[in-house]
């Protein structure tokens, strides 16, 4: 069993088409904040400025980010090249980065190991009931784009998968 002081604060970030949802939570059980930031113009630029300010502000002991190498990962090229960069980003900074697939999350934090995207959502607003309860996005229809706020329920479920696994 890892020790939880190990990593006192962990950053969560979820690359999104529009900019990033973040989640900081510290010592384990505390979410600190949590947040969806737009970019524009450059937005891999854009979203790296507002990271590594991030990381001057929060000071994390690792990022946890989504492994868009992953089998079955259908990120776009801007993505994929968003996290590659993230991850250098926290190296220049002694930051550990840890790497997560969607299908990790859904095995570590769905009690059936499988579910959708908002079953991921569900299970993060029920683990943080008052500070992400009311933000809940609605259940998606196939013509419906992505709420922007699912960014953050993301990056609390990167955090979270990543806080499970280490105290296995």
């Amino acid at each position: 069993m890892t020790n939880n002081t190990t990593y006192p604060r962990i950053l969560g970030i979820a690359p999104t088409s529009r900019g990033f949802g973040y989640a900081v939570l510290e010592g384990g059980e505390t979410l600190v904040d949590w947040a969806v930031k737009s970019a524009k113009g450059d937005k891999n630029a854009d979203c790296l400025k507002e990271v590594e300010a991030m990381f001057k502000c929060y000071e994390p002991g690792v990022i946890v980010l989504e492994d868009a190498s992953a089998e079955g990962s259908q990120r776009s090229p801007r993505i994929r090249k968003l996290i590659q960069e993230l991850v250098s980003l926290s190296s220049k900074h002694g930051i550990k980065a840890e790497l997560f697939s969607r299908d990790q999350v859904k095995r570590i934090l769905l009690s059936e190991g499988e579910g959708t995207k908002h079953d991921v959502a569900e299970a993060v607003a029920k683990r943080f009931p008052e500070e992400l309860g009311s933000r809940l996005p609605p259940k998606r229809k196939l013509w419906m784009s992505e709420n922007y706020g699912m960014g953050i329920f993301d990056a609390v479920a990167l955090v979270l998968a990543f806080r499970q696994r280490k105290k296995s």
